[in-house]
């Protein structure tokens, strides 16, 4: 991997453009500055939380991951996340799943 710097406006490694559209309609829908309520669930072993997040959007990515047990090499994997700023100024990542539920506010 290389310590060189990347240009602004230049994803990241393994980040792709925002113009490539992600599977969920309501997840392409969303633009920068939307307040959203996303209800997800956090796991931890067996045990299962639901956990409600409310934020203003800041930009939405889909990012490369290598996750998945003895996938092949040239098969691609991506998972959606947004990215949100919470209403003390702080930002956080959640990452979008098909048990998240997303609403505009």
């Amino acid at each position: 991997m290389s310590n060189l710097p990347i240009a602004p406006g230049t994803p990241a490694p393994g980040v792709t453009e925002r113009s490539e559209l992600t599977t969920r309609d309501e997840v392409n829908s969303l633009r920068e500055g939307d307040r959203v309520e996303i209800t997800h669930e956090v796991k931890v072993g067996l045990k299962v939380w639901s956990t409600t997040t409310v934020g203003t959007v800041e930009r939405i990515e889909r990012r490369r991951q290598g996750l998945h047990f003895r996938r092949n090499m040239d098969d691609k994997a991506f998972c959606d996340l947004i990215v949100l700023r919470l209403p003390d100024s702080s930002l956080t990542t959640v990452t979008m799943d098909e048990f998240s539920r997303l609403r505009k506010l």
